[in-house]
C-alpha cells in the first residue's frame, strides 16, 4: 500500500489548507485512515481518524471545530480540510492507514507533507 499525501503550505494564521492522501495498491474502502502530525522538536501525534464508512470521525482536541477528515472512497483519498489555522498547527503532517479496521495498527504511512502557518 502506498500513501502520498499532497496540499501542505505556507498559510497565515487564520487561512485555511486542504491536505489529500491517495492511497494505491490495497483495499482502500475497508481501512481506517488517520491524520498524524509531527512538529520539529516534538513527537508525532493523532490528528483525526475516519472509518471505512466515513461516519463518526474522531479528533484530537487541538483541532476539533477546526478540521475536518472525509474521504472519497471511489477515489480512495482521504482529506482533511483545516480552518481557522494557528501558528501551533505547523507540523508534518502524515496520513496513515489501518488494515484491520480498529484505529489503532496503523502500518501503512505517507512521507508527509508541510504545513507552515505564519503569525
Amino acid at each position: 500500500v502506498q500513501l502520498v499525501e499532497s496540499g501542505g503550505g505556507l498559510v497565515q494564521a487564520g487561512g485555511s489548507l486542504r491536505l489529500s492522501c491517495a492511497a494505491s495498491g490495497g483495499t482502500f474502502s475497508s481501512y481506517v485512515m488517520a491524520w498524524f502530525r509531527q512538529a520539529p522538536g516534538k513527537e508525532r501525534t493523532f490528528v483525526a481518524r475516519i472509518i471505512w464508512s466515513g461516519a463518526t470521525p474522531n479528533y484530537a482536541d487541538s483541532v476539533k471545530g477546526r478540521f475536518t477528515i472525509y474521504r472519497d472512497n471511489a477515489e480512495n483519498t482521504v482529506y482533511l480540510q483545516m480552518n481557522s489555522l494557528k501558528p501551533e498547527d505547523t507540523a508534518v503532517y502524515y496520513c496513515a492507514a489501518d488494515p484491520l479496521g480498529v484505529g489503532a495498527s496503523y502500518v501503512y504511512w505517507g512521507q508527509g507533507t508541510q504545513v507552515t502557518v505564519s503569525s
